[in-house]
């Protein structure tokens, strides 16, 4: 880096007093939910072989981007609330700028597997094939770990001026704004890369939608099946198009002197609901993923059993 800031300031802290114990306890309950609901549910689709569908293989690479995303924030934001000065190191401040990025292209995939599978039904199995899904989750891995590694190399090339950063964690854009360097080339890239990782991806899922809407108009006992199994995505897109708002509300409009609760829910609220929210609706709402808890819950069941019945013959 060219400057010689060493760490970061974060200002959308303030002082909580003794309820800051509390703030930790919530926070923390939050974040093991997650983590737990998350891993659930990528071990049982990765357990169960009757889950090695196309679907399932997108949703296990959205539940890791979200356990991916969530270890980048929490434990860093658990530390900080503990703390009375809120700082973050320079390293750890762009490593939690690489790890946090944005999983659209998961959902993009997503509705381009819905569409097929039910716009196109008998052709299915040739289209999007196992190969072909693991191929796009590897792609859309490879895609985000290249775009934040050139994002923070252009960043680290900046000279900055300052090292306070109004939010709850590091962002890259606000880095930007603290440099007194020509900030140029960052901008033409960022402006780019936005497209790319939003404008682009929205394409095949508004084409998707739209094909899935006409066949649900078209034919309303098929469309009823075709809506019930598209309103885990649905809603995870709505979801992902208010929190991507309140963050461009948040980095790019001067919030100082609004509320504190607002200053923190905005940057607070992506990060939280979307990684609580996709595993319970997937897993309410797709009745493959509940049989195979049910399952397994039953073959935990049966194993104690004849362990217990072993130990008693034993005995």
């Amino acid at each position: 880096m060219n400057c010689q800031v060493s760490h970061f300031t974060l200002g959308a802290y303030y002082d909580t007093g003794p309820l800051k114990w509390l703030y930790f306890v919530i926070i923390l309950s939050v974040y093991i939910l997650i983590v737990l609901s998350n891993l659930l549910l990528i071990i049982v689709i990765c357990l169960n072989r009757t889950l090695h569908e196309p679907m399932y293989i997108f949703l296990c690479s959205l539940f890791m981007n979200e356990l991916f995303g969530s270890t980048a924030l929490f434990p860093m934001l658990l530390w900080e609330i503990i703390q009375d000065v809120h700082i973050i190191t320079a390293f750890f401040c762009f490593l939690q700028i690489f790890l946090v990025h944005s999983y659209i292209l998961n959902l993009a995939v997503m509705s381009y597997d819905r569409y097929v599978a039910i716009c196109r039904p008998l052709q299915y199995r040739t289209i999007m094939t196992l190969n072909k899904a693991a191929l796009f989750a590897v792609l859309i891995w490879i895609y985000s770990f290249i775009r934040c590694f050139i994002t923070i190399s252009l960043t680290l090339r900046l000279t900055l001026c300052g090292n306070f950063i109004d939010n709850l964690f590091c962002h890259n854009y606000l880095i930007v704004r603290l440099a007194c360097s020509d900030t140029q080339l960052n901008n033409i890239y960022g402006f780019f890369a936005t497209a790319s990782t939003l404008l682009l991806p929205l394409m095949p899922i508004l084409f998707s939608y739209a094909h899935i809407l006409r066949v649900a108009l078209s034919c309303p006992q098929k469309g009823r099946k075709a809506v019930h199994t598209c309103i885990p995505h649905i809603v995870s897109l709505l979801n992902f198009a208010l929190g991507s708002f309140l963050d461009i509300l948040q980095t790019r409009f001067n919030l100082s002197t609004a509320p504190v609760v607002i200053r923190i829910v905005f940057p607070l609220y992506f990060y939280v609901l979307q990684p609580i929210l996709n595993p319970i609706m997937y897993g309410m709402k797709t009745s493959a993923i509940q049989t195979a808890c049910k399952d397994s819950i039953k073959i935990k069941k049966i194993i104690q059993n004849r362990l217990g019945t072993c130990d008693t013959t034993t005995l």
